[in-house]
């Protein structure tokens, strides 16, 4: 029955300036704005397939949330990090290496980095990586994954 996640909804401080932030800076489609529930939603990707809906709190009601945004395996590898610091978002991983590379979650196995909006959520890029999952070397650079998968798979 059930064939994906249509819509995800995060409370903003600002609704003007979170608007602008995945409007101007992120690049999303709006497609809607009620000015007086202080809501605005965006299309995520195609439109009508998924949505994005903001709603405007005073400050104290909001609670950090995190979604991540489905991408090509080449473009969380090859174009996210400069898409996210041409925008002045800081891009970040779990590998505690001091770097701002996209990590590997080896258990699904999917590439992913890192950032955060106006409000403080927590967002994220994703690819999913052709293979079969291995949980038991948890977060790991890309690096370590095509390392691990050429050991793995000789004959």
């Amino acid at each position: 029955m059930i064939k994906g996640l249509f819509e995800t909804h995060l409370f903003v401080e600002s609704l003007e300036k979170s608007v602008n932030f995945y409007k101007n800076v992120f690049g999303l489609q709006q497609c809607y704005y009620e000015e007086e529930r202080r809501a605005a939603f965006f299309w995520i990707g195609k439109p009508k397939q998924a949505m994005l809906g903001l709603w405007e709190k005073p400050k104290e009601e909001i609670d950090i949330r995190h979604f991540a945004f489905c991408c090509d395996v080449d473009d969380v590898l090859n174009t996210s990090v400069n898409f996210l610091k041409e925008r002045n978002l800081k891009p970040y991983n779990f590998l505690k290496d001091g770097t701002e590379r996209p990590m590997v979650f080896a258990w699904m196995p999917a590439i992913a980095i890192y950032f955060n909006d106006p409000d403080e959520h927590i967002l994220e890029f994703i690819a999913v990586l052709e293979g079969e999952g291995k949980p038991e070397y948890g977060i790991i650079s890309y690096r370590q994954w095509l390392q691990i998968n050429s050991t793995t798979n000789i004959i």
